[in-house]
């Protein structure tokens, strides 16, 4: 196999260019193989193999610079440097990143996670370049689908005044994770359409480049072309900017790549090169269903069907349930999500209540303004985002949402561990940098039959409100604890005395195995669902310090900010004399693996939990 000679970076440089179609097909044959065992980011990996195949021809690394926005489609980059032993462990805890990690090897040089930031990034580092004054290339790979993140054109805004090289490379595969929405899609969509354009220019290309005066021609013409573009191809949004624009270039044959890369880095200012791919190539089922195959599980690689089918809902099933059913009792109701209507659930109400639901892209920070704006109009805004995705809109929560104390619900799929996307995915952050916010009111559900209720009321909320739940199969267990929400009440599931479990959301199923655990060793013990981590129902905390010598506040959120510091602040402002033992999160970022491997590393499993609890009985501190 030609992949087995590539043991290090640029060793790709030693394969023979007749071999290259070759090494891009043992590449794929390779990333399918692997990945339908490990799960992993499959569908933007196999469009993107030709394109980084032809940036590591071009470059030479480490030296030169990659930045790869958001990073999912950096698994050849990951063979190409000589790490093919770790699509072993890919995503397992101690074992290989599904993204670029610096830690990990010297030709990554940027973390990332999220989407549109590798321009702003790498115009950084062509900065630093040019300031110690160095020569080596830096090129930003960008999806179209991140173009549709704002942070993208604030950085295109900044490169178009570079007086030195950088290279951007658009991957325009019309797919972010779902289907590309919004006009940068539509005005993309216009120039992959345009060949006329594409015509003219190949037919000139080929026509002369074999002749002796050719190569003076296609010089004059190649400066010239800007003002022919201009005429074919309407707007041209990116020469519009300042920026040189390249292409489009067929993302999957690398002799025209190599061609279109090395007169990018001869311009002496930020060049855009316009790459089209096909996401999935070479993979039937991820071509035909890309969205399926954007993070997929474990597969069979015949059928491309999962290997484990689902058989018990999860969370996000509940919230698209009771979303359908509440939208057809409410016209007021609206949903919002950011390019991510199956991850979240929304497929359905899109499909169900076309004109009540809206798709903004990748583009978080207007997803919630938008929200606050549909509110303010009278509406009843849903917003649906993944916890680690939502800090991106902190501001405009805040700013936009809370100040005016308006009536939009978020709902935050992912809360806690998500596991094999590791730290740039955690969604560990999110009871504390919102119940920081004043006029903000934070549930969490025990079970599957508590978020519908949540649901329910927090539409008929009128104010911010955020309902958090994890990731995975929804817990159905305590059905018969039901009593109805109320405002920033808790519930008792057990009431007894000495050591009372006060856990939030997904902690409540923990709980009970801690509570267990603790009976068959002779302790009393209550549990307390909190339901409400703000406001705090400081009620049933002074209930609770009547005939209780332990607090133990569980939850999946880092210490700093979360539930169980608001516990302890309120019972010291009281100066009740208890014992308090928070259980969290450790401040500090969680790596990738499996969540019970993670739960018990970071010590909130129930054995580690009932461990610390028979620590502090031990040694009489209750």
């Amino acid at each position: 196999m030609i992949l087995e000679t590539i043991e290090k970076e640029n060793d790709i440089k030693k394969v023979a260019p007749e071999k290259w179609n070759l090494l891009a097909d043992e590449i794929r044959e390779f990333l399918i193989e692997k990945i339908s065992v490990t799960g992993g980011h499959l569908g933007s990996n196999l469009g993107a193999v030709e394109l980084t195949m032809a940036l590591h021809l071009s470059l030479d690394l480490p030296e030169d610079k990659i930045v790869w926005d958001v990073g999912h489609q950096s698994y050849t980059h990951k063979l190409l440097t000589g790490r093919r032993a770790g699509f072993e462990n890919l995503r397992k805890y101690g074992g290989m990143s599904g993204f670029p990690k610096r830690k990990e090897s010297d030709c990554d040089c940027f973390d990332t996670g999220h989407s549109s930031t590798s321009i702003s990034a790498g115009l950084g580092l062509v900065k630093a370049r040019d300031i110690m004054h160095q020569n080596h290339t830096v090129v930003s790979v960008i999806g179209d689908g991140s173009l549709t993140g704002g942070m993208a054109y604030e950085a295109l805004n900044n490169a178009s005044r570079s007086k030195s090289n950088f290279i951007i490379v658009l991957n325009d595969n019309n797919m972010s994770i779902s289907e590309n929405v919004g006009g940068v899609s539509k005005y993309l969509n216009n120039i992959r359409t345009a060949d006329r354009y594409l015509d003219i220019k190949e037919g000139i290309y080929n026509s002369l480049k074999d002749t002796k005066i050719g190569d003076p021609i296609v010089e004059s013409i190649r400066r010239a072309k800007s003002s022919v573009k201009q005429l074919v191809i309407p707007g041209m949004f990116f020469e519009d900017m300042g920026l040189t624009y390249l292409g489009p270039v067929d993302g999957h044959n690398i002799n025209a790549m190599l061609r279109v890369f090395k007169e990018a880095k001869r311009c002496k200012s930020a060049v855009l090169v316009h790459v089209m791919t096909h996401k999935g190539k070479g993979f039937e089922p991820a071509e035909r269903h890309p969205a399926r195959f954007h993070g997929a599980e474990p597969f069979d690689i015949h059928t491309g069907l999962p290997l484990h089918q689902k058989e018990k809902s999860n969370y996000t099933d509940v919230f698209s349930t009771v979303m359908c059913k509440q939208g057809d009792r409410n016209e007021k109701l609206v949903a919002i999500t950011a390019a991510m209507p199956d991850g979240t659930g929304l497929k359905r109400f899109r499909n169900m209540y076309p004109d009540r639901f809206f798709d903004v892209g990748i583009a978080e920070e207007h997803a919630v303004t938008f929200a606050a704006g549909l509110a303010a109009g009278g509406l009843k805004p849903v917003v649906a985002i993944y916890s680690s995705f939502l800090q991106r809109a902190y501001d405009q929560i805040l700013h936009d949402v809370c100040i005016q104390n308006l009536p939009v619900v978020f709902a935050i799929d992912r809360a806690g561990l998500v596991g094999s996307d590791g730290e740039t995915h955690q969604g560990i952050f999110d009871l504390s940098y919102l119940s920081s916010i004043p006029n903000m009111h934070i549930m969490a559900p025990k079970n599957k039959w508590e978020l519908s209720d949540m649901l329910k009321f927090a539409i008929d909320f009128d104010g911010p409100i955020a309902i958090r739940y994890p990731r995975g199969e929804a817990y159905d267990g305590l059905k018969e604890y039901r009593e109805p929400i109320r405002f920033g009440k808790s519930e008792w599931i057990y009431k007894e005395k000495d050591i009372v479990l006060v856990a939030v959301g997904s902690m409540v199923k923990t709980a009970l195995d801690v509570r267990d655990a603790l009976k068959e060793k002779g302790c009393h013990c209550s549990i307390i669902n909190t339901r409400f981590v703000k406001p705090i129902d400081t009620e049933i905390l002074d209930e609770a310090y009547m005939n209780h010598s332990l607090v133990v506040t569980m939850e999946e959120n880092v210490a700093s900010g979360g539930f169980g510091e608001k516990v302890r602040e309120y019972l010291d402002s009281k100066e009740r004399r208890i014992k308090i033992l928070n259980i969290t999160l450790p401040d500090e970022y969680v790596e990738h693996g499996n969540v019970d491997i993670l739960r018990k590393e970071v010590g909130i499993d129930a054995e580690t939990i009932q461990k610390r609890i028979g620590d502090l009985i031990n040694k009489r501190e209750v």
